[in-house]
C-alpha cells in the first residue's frame, strides 16, 4: 500500500510540474511585433459632381468623292483605307466624250470671233461710208447690229466652251479634303451616270476633329447652366471622355453647341462638343461616354484608388480602428477624381484611417502598428 501510495504521489507532482512548465510558454502569437502598415486618412475636398451620357464620335470635317460627268470608270489611284491629300488624283472617268464637246466649243468660238471681226470692219468701213453721205441711215444700224450679233455669239460660245471645259476636268476626280479614304463604291470598268445626278464614289473623313455628339435630359439643362460654381472655371470645358474598350490616351471635349430647341418627340436636347485626335486614335462612329458636370460637392470623402480593391460584394477598403485593428470595410464608391483619387458615397467617415499598402497580407482582425502617410 505505501508503494502504491508513493507512486501516486510522484505521479501527481510530475503533473502539476508539468502544468507549471507550460503555464509559462508565451503565446508565440503574444509574442510576435505588430506589424508596421502605411495607413492614410479619409480626406474631404469640393469636387464638381458629373452625369455619364452615351454618345458617338463623327468627323468634324468630311466630304463625299463624287462623279459628276458620265462615263466608263477607268481608273483607281489611291490605296482604300489610306491618307489622301487635298488635290490628289483618286479616279479618272472616259474623257472622249467631253474632248470632243471641247473642240467642238473651240471651233465655235473661233467662228464666232471670225464673224466679230468681218462685223467689226464692215460697221467701220459703213461709218465712214455714211460720213460721206455714200450709205444710208438704215445700212448703218444694220452693220452696227449684225457686229452686236457676232459679239454676242462670241460670249455664248466662250460660255461653251468654259463649261465643256469644266466637264473635261471633272473626267479627272480629285481630293476635296485631305483625309482618310474609305472603299471606293464604283469599281473600275463600271459605267456611272454622273452628269444627271452626281455618284458618290468614295468618302474621305479628316481625323484630325471629332465632334462628340450626344443628349441630355431638358430638366438637366438647368442643372448644367447651374454648375459652375468655380472661381472662372469653364466647366463645359476638357469634359471627359470614356469609350467601350479603353484606349492608350486620355480624351477630353470642349463643348461649343447647344441645339436652340428640345426635341419634342424624346424630350432631349442636343450638344456637341469639339475632340482633338492628337494620337489619330480615334474613329468616325465611335461610341463614347461623356461626363457632363451638374453641380458640386463641397465635402465629397476621397481615399486612394490603388487602397481599394474588390470582392463577390463589390469594393472594399481595410480600415485600421482605433485599437489598431484592420476593418474589412465594404463601400459605395463615385468617379475618379484627379486621376489617382476615388470618391466614397458610402461606408467611411473622413478622418477614418485606411490600409494603402500591402494590401494581400493585412486580414480582417489583424492587429498592425499604423503609419500616417500622407
Amino acid at each position: 500500500m505505501k508503494n502504491i501510495t508513493a507512486v501516486k504521489a510522484t505521479l501527481l507532482f510530475t503533473l502539476i510540474a508539468i502544468m507549471a512548465v507550460g503555464c509559462k510558454r508565451k503565446d508565440p502569437d503574444a509574442s510576435r511585433e505588430a506589424p508596421e502598415i502605411n495607413v492614410a486618412e479619409v480626406t474631404t475636398d469640393s469636387i464638381v459632381l458629373h452625369n455619364d451620357y452615351p454618345g458617338y464620335l463623327e468627323a468634324h470635317t468630311k466630304a463625299e468623292v463624287v462623279g459628276e460627268v458620265s462615263g466608263r470608270l477607268l481608273t483607281q489611284n489611291f490605296t482604300s483605307g489610306s491618307y489622301v491629300t487635298k488635290g490628289q488624283v483618286l479616279f479618272t472617268i472616259e474623257s472622249t466624250t467631253y474632248s470632243d464637246a471641247v473642240r467642238e466649243a473651240e471651233a465655235s468660238l473661233a467662228s464666232a470671233a471670225s464673224q466679230r471681226d468681218y462685223y467689226s470692219s464692215q460697221s467701220t468701213a459703213m461709218q465712214k461710208a455714211y460720213e460721206k453721205e455714200a450709205v444710208s441711215k438704215m445700212e448703218l444700224l444694220q452693220s452696227q447690229s449684225s457686229l452686236r450679233q457676232a459679239e454676242a455669239s462670241i460670249a455664248s460660245a466662250s460660255a461653251q466652251l468654259e463649261n465643256a471645259r469644266t466637264k473635261l476636268s471633272k473626267c479627272t476626280v480629285r481630293a476635296p479634303i485631305s483625309g482618310y479614304i474609305t472603299l471606293n463604291e464604283v469599281s473600275v470598268g463600271n459605267y456611272i451616270n454622273g452628269e444627271g445626278n452626281p455618284q458618290v464614289l468614295a468618302t474621305i473623313y479628316d481625323n484630325t476633329l471629332f465632334d462628340a455628339v450626344f443628349s441630355i435630359e431638358d430638366d438637366q439643362y438647368p442643372k448644367l447652366l447651374g454648375a459652375d460654381k468655380g472661381e472662372g472655371s469653364v466647366l463645359y470645358s476638357n469634359m471627359p471622355l470614356k469609350f467601350q474598350t479603353s484606349l492608350p490616351h486620355s480624351y477630353t471635349a470642349d463643348l461649343y453647341y447647344v441645339a436652340p430647341s428640345v426635341n419634342s418627340s424624346t424630350g432631349s436636347l442636343q450638344l456637341v462638343g469639339k475632340v482633338n485626335n492628337i494620337d489619330n486614335e480615334l474613329k468616325d462612329g465611335m461610341y463614347v461616354t461623356i461626363s457632363l458636370p451638374y453641380g458640386t460637392n463641397p465635402r465629397a470623402m476621397v481615399v486612394k484608388d490603388a487602397a481599394l480593391s474588390t470582392d463577390q460584394l463589390g469594393k472594399y477598403l481595410y480600415v485600421v480602428n482605433d485599437s489598431n485593428k484592420v476593418v474589412y470595410t465594404p463601400v459605395t464608391v463615385g468617379p475618379l477624381y484627379h486621376d489617382s483619387l476615388r470618391v466614397i458615397e458610402k461606408g467611411l467617415k473622413p478622418g477614418q484611417k485606411y490600409v494603402t499598402e500591402a494590401l494581400l497580407t493585412v486580414r480582417n482582425g489583424m492587429t498592425v502598428k499604423p503609419i500616417l502617410k500622407k
